[in-house]
């Protein structure tokens, strides 16, 4: 991975930044994007690293897409590696009460924001005599369903199969595309969840949680960064179109 020219969306928050420095310390060049730009100023003080380069991007405007893709571009000379990361999670609602604005935000961000994504990022790859390599994070959400996120569920299911789609453009251009497929994870999202389907109880809803993963607890950022290095990696050179679950067994 070292000299690698690696995009991050979502790149400020607690799965972006842990894989960020994994990136940085085997000497990849890394873009983090994110919304807000003081996020990533806070990001860029704690990683410390002359590789890094950050820009602050709506990945649900395709104008700021193209933006950030050209940064890459000439700030690192082309893109080896995209982590198709941001994401939001919306309200946890019955979905006969779910606000329709909120509903068209997440389609917006969570699938419109990865296809955009791909849309201008490809182009790049394919100037690379390798390719490329394309993460895509979905969740466990989007292998199943679950109540009264039904927004969510449905972004995080539609982006599988925009990764299967790309996966086979992408084969004969040697740019390999998947997904990871995290169960709760313990950073600021899961809070917001917990809050969601607990109001005022979020202890007790993320010990619900826990009692429906096998290994009783939720993922660490590293642990799901761990899976997306992998696949952004050579040593996962045969390995494209597949869903990668980091559950705990909650899928089993």
């Amino acid at each position: 991975m070292e000299n690698k020219r690696v995009v991050i969306t979502g790149g400020a928050g607690g799965i972006g930044l842990a894989l960020a420095q994994k990136l940085l310390d085997i000497k990849a060049k890394v873009l983090l994007v994110d919304l807000n730009e003081k996020d990533l100023k806070d990001a860029a003080a704690k990683l410390d690293n002359e590789n890094l380069y950050y820009i602050a991007a709506d990945v649900s405007d395709e104008k700021a897409v193209k933006k950030y893709v050209d940064f890459a571009v000439e700030k690192m000379g082309g893109i080896d590696i995209f982590y198709n990361n941001a994401g939001i999670e919306g309200k946890v609602l019955p979905l006969e009460d779910y606000p329709m604005d909120l509903f068209d935000k997440l389609i917006d961000v969570n699938v419109k924001g990865v296809f955009y994504g791909l849309r201008h990022v490809f182009p790049v790859m394919k100037k690379n005599s390798n390719g490329g390599s394309i993460v895509i994070t979905s969740s466990v959400a989007g292998m199943s369903g679950t109540a009264n996120v039904l927004p969510y569920v449905t972004s995080k299911h539609a982006v599988v199969g925009m990764m299967k789609s790309a996966a086979l453009e992408g084969a004969d251009h040697k740019i390999r595309v998947n997904t990871v497929n995290p169960s709760p994870v313990d950073n600021r999202m899961m809070r917001s969840l917990e809050d969601g389907f607990a109001p005022g109880q979020g202890k007790a809803a993320k010990e619900g949680f826990e009692q429906a993963i096998p290994l009783k607890r939720y993922a660490t950022n590293d642990e799901v960064a761990n899976l997306m290095y992998f696949l952004g990696s050579n040593e996962s050179s045969f390995i494209t179109g597949a869903v990668h679950a980091v559950d705990g067994g909650m899928t089993a």
